[in-house]
């Protein structure tokens, strides 16, 4: 009942940071708010105007009705991409879907001698998508009832006879186009499906696998309990916090916009955590990738990370490496940028540098790790492995003095390493400098036994890398997004060998350094056309990442 215009201007009036304009099933109206509330910033920034209401930003949003076991969920979508063909196209078919049911509708009135056509109602409500509550001020405009809830008693209703039910499409597919379009998918007011709260959570795990990043959890009807059941529910799944009016103008009389039934507030915060979520991540592996050859970072490279993290996004290290040792390189290459994360020994651990702590690790039993490292010994493969702070190895010997040229540890000699490691190590390193086929014939051989539990991949020719089947960069980089309230489409990871590929795989762009192995090259997205020692990856955070 408000144009797009006068919407902003209300907005104002109540003085709103922001507003997402959320209608049902279209975003035909977005273009036009977006366009007079940057005019109105034009026209105070050129009248100097620093006092005032502040014209509110307008997140383009969409607020999809879905059905779900006989139930009408919305999903609402913000920041969408509303202009991109990924999301337009298929919108355009859901609206088909509308017309049809729309003709449908017209005709059973006709069929209970109401004069009714969709060219009459499309003329009286131009540029609107037609629902049930334009019928019924049709209806009531024309004198076929007293009153808009008659023609539901009557006529429309659910259970009425000239009713017809509308296509919908699932939660989970309204979750992945939102997504499509590069916008958040959020579960609206799930207090008011009256759901059990097993059945409400079952709703939501399946969401969530399909990416959903956000519950409504702030709404005019919710009592304190629904709101704190809600934020409960949230923190469980990890997932944003959203909240708003749903105000729908006239429609809903007594509700406003922003202040709901009067009560309601919704804190700029919450905004906030969902902007950042909108900001891009980039995983990178280090050697082969980031540094060049002697682990040095360049010039070039270190001023395009300054860019990346400066604008927001997220830059996460991650590596075969242990944790001391991608500590050292930070510290020589001066890479410490304020929220680094980063995922060391192949993903078995995810670190948390800020705040110094373990966001998650995985580890290898006592018992694996006794049998794995007799076991590498009888194939004439150098094995050696980790506490948190030290190598742990029986001995130096070429393969370990090679290491260690690179990876600079304290190393921990003893003959019983075992006893060294009581919560078990992240990973086993196996190393043979001139026999490749020496360490796939051990891999092959430990194949059943490992089986489940173990996993084992390259990171170069020379290194056969053990890791718990929890860990790899690609779990990873999941546990991450997630962790980050960050879809996995806004994530790019860029790498070179074949430990790097379930990384490549995982995030929503997937890059290859023009030095990677061919088995990388063959499932990245992009190549780069510069190696890791002319900076390759800085043609990915030129072209992505500054903004």
């Amino acid at each position: 009942t408000y144009t797009p215009s006068e919407l902003v201007d209300y907005a104002m009036e109540k003085g709103l940071v922001a507003f997402a304009l959320t209608d049902h099933d279209t975003t035909d109206g977005i273009l036009s708010a977006v366009a007079y509330a940057d005019s109105l910033r034009a026209q105070k920034e050129a009248q100097k105007e620093d006092g005032g209401a502040p014209v509110p930003e307008v997140i383009p949003g969409i607020e999809f009705s879905t059905e779900y076991e006989g139930r009408d969920i919305h999903i609402v979508g913000l920041y969408i991409d509303y202009q991109s063909e990924a999301f337009t196209v298929p919108l355009k078919e859901f609206i088909d879907s509308r017309t049809n049911r729309n003709l449908k509708m017209c005709e059973n009135l006709r069929q209970a001698g109401i004069d009714i056509t969709l060219e009459q109602l499309r003329e009286m409500f131009p540029g609107a998508v037609i629902t049930r509550a334009h019928y019924a001020r049709y209806l009531l405009q024309n004198g076929y009832i007293r009153s808009i809830p008659e023609a539901f008693d009557r006529y429309i209703g659910d259970r009425c006879p000239c009713y017809v039910p509308r296509e919908k499409v699932t939660p989970a597919q309204a979750v992945k186009l939102i997504l499509a379009g590069g916008g958040i998918p959020v579960l609206a007011h799930p207090v008011l499906y009256h759901m059990s709260s097993a059945r409400l959570e079952k709703l939501v795990l399946e969401l969530k696998d399909a990416g959903l990043m956000g519950i409504e959890c702030i709404y005019p009807t919710y009592s304190s309990a629904d709101e704190r059941d809600m934020r409960t529910l949230a923190a469980k799944y990890h997932l944003l916090i959203s909240g708003g009016s749903d105000f729908h103008g006239s429609n809903k009389p007594g509700l406003d916009l922003a202040t709901g039934y009067g009560k309601l507030f919704i804190p700029e915060d919450i905004l906030l955590s969902i902007k950042s979520s909108r900001k891009k991540i980039l995983f990178t592996d280090m050697d082969g990738t980031l540094l060049q050859t002697g682990s040095t970072l360049s010039a070039p490279m270190k001023a395009g990370i300054t860019r990346l993290t400066a604008a927001g996004h997220r830059l996460i290290l991650t590596s075969g490496r242990p944790l001391p040792s991608i500590l050292n390189v930070m510290k020589e290459q001066g890479l410490s940028f304020p929220g680094t994360i980063i995922i060391a020994n192949n993903g078995a651990l995810v670190f948390d540098n800020d705040a110094g702590i373990a966001l998650s690790e995985h580890r290898i039993s006592l018992e694996d790790t006794q049998y794995l490292l007799l076991l590498a010994k009888t194939f004439g493969i150098h094995a050696h492995t980790y506490t948190d702070t030290s190598i742990v190895a029986d001995g130096m010997d070429e393969e370990l003095a090679y290491y260690t040229r690179r990876i600079h540890m304290p190393i921990l000699y003893t003959q019983d390493i075992p006893a060294k490691l009581p919560a078990g190590p992240y990973k086993i390193q196996c190393i043979h400098l001139t026999d490749r086929k020496r360490l796939e014939t051990f891999r092959q051989s430990v194949a059943a036994y490992c089986a489940g539990r173990i996993q084992m991949i390259f990171s170069n020719d020379q290194y056969l890398e053990l890791l718990p089947a929890a860990a790899g960069k690609g779990n990873a980089v999941r546990f991450v997004c997630d962790y980050l309230h960050v879809p996995l489409s806004h994530a790019y990871a860029a790498g070179d060998a074949e430990n790097d590929i379930s990384m490549l795989l995982a995030a929503g762009h997937g890059i290859a350094m023009q030095n990677a192995d061919a088995a990388v090259k063959k499932i990245a997205e992009t190549v780069t056309s510069s190696d890791n020692n002319h900076d390759g990856l800085l043609e990915i955070i030129n072209a992505h990442f500054s903004k």
